[in-house]
């Protein structure tokens, strides 16, 4: 009797936690997209009523993120540059995955930590590290030589490098778990039946990889669409939403629009993680 009660207790301590655990991640989320319907200039209570002109209003002070032209362009760019860091991480993550699980590479291991470090330092100290190294490369060239390499200079272009110097890190992890558990038979078999190289990896591994491919691609395209510390010291005049944003509030204050935007983005990356599972659950049915 002593055991199950005590049973008992643990397992309701345990639900009491865990619903307020759900709670402290899920409220804040919860209130933004409230605030971002409520018919007031400010984003807090009392609720003054219903109102879709945070997303569509076309006047100030009321003034809806998809005709705010700041918003949009800041928007565009986070698409530009999440995209280009995805693309490229997912092309890297899938060549590194390869060179770890498959080549006889010396110190393999070593390079394989080396790969992950990024991982674990600070998105500030990364900023930093690689906005000094950016611009005391660009600068002794052009001093030295009057080579002006103007992608090394704070813009999108530094941004997508810094962004995917710990991105591809995760996309690597991401699709080198996948090609561990591959079975190498599959192709020893399309070996056999004569098929070239290039035609194996086109047609067995790479069809193998793909659901991996395609989820290490939308993390990586939500992680730099939504990173802020690393981006803070590498953007130039061409801002991302996210320091877009950053400054609207340290300017002007928390506004509705800002919680506008935060449920547009809420619903984007809730569509994409669901289509990541999706891709993963249909082509393990298969």
């Amino acid at each position: 009797m002593a055991s199950a009660n005590e049973n008992k207790a643990f397992m309701l301590g345990y639900r009491l936690y865990m619903v307020a655990f759900l709670i402290f991640l899920v409220a804040p989320l919860i209130s933004a997209g409230i605030f971002a319907f409520n018919d007031s200039v400010f984003p807090s209570l009392p609720w003054k009523g219903f109102t879709l002109d945070w997303f569509f209003g076309t006047e100030e002070p009321m003034l809806g993120m998809f005709h705010d032209k700041r918003l949009l362009q800041g928007l565009y760019n986070s698409f530009v540059i999440a995209l280009s860091v995805s693309l490229l991480s997912v092309f890297v993550g899938t060549c590194n995955a390869f060179l770890f699980v498959r080549s006889s590479l010396p110190a393999k291991n070593f390079f394989y930590i080396i790969m992950v470090l990024p991982l674990v330092i600070p998105g500030v100290i990364l900023g930093i590290s690689i906005l000094v190294l950016a611009s005391t490369v660009a600068n002794t060239l052009d001093d030295s030589y009057g080579i002006d390499l103007g992608f090394l200079r704070p813009g999108i272009i530094l941004v997508v490098l810094g962004q995917f110097s710990f991105i591809a890190t995760i996309t690597s992890l991401v699709i080198t778990a996948r090609l561990r558990k591959f079975d190498a038979t599959m192709e020893e078999a399309a070996y056999n039946l004569g098929a070239s190289r290039f035609r194996v990896l086109r047609t067995v591994t790479l069809p193998y990889l793909r659901p991996a491919m395609i989820a290490a691609g939308i993390v990586a395209f939500l992680v730099s669409f939504e990173n802020f510390n690393t981006t803070l010291f590498l953007v130039g005049s061409e801002s991302p939403l996210t320091i877009t944003m950053f400054d609207r509030m340290a300017k002007g204050g928390s506004t509705p629009v800002l919680n506008a935007v935060s449920f547009f983005l809420m619903l984007g990356s809730g569509v994409l993680a669901l289509v990541s599972v999706l891709v993963q659950r249909d082509r393990t049915a298969r």
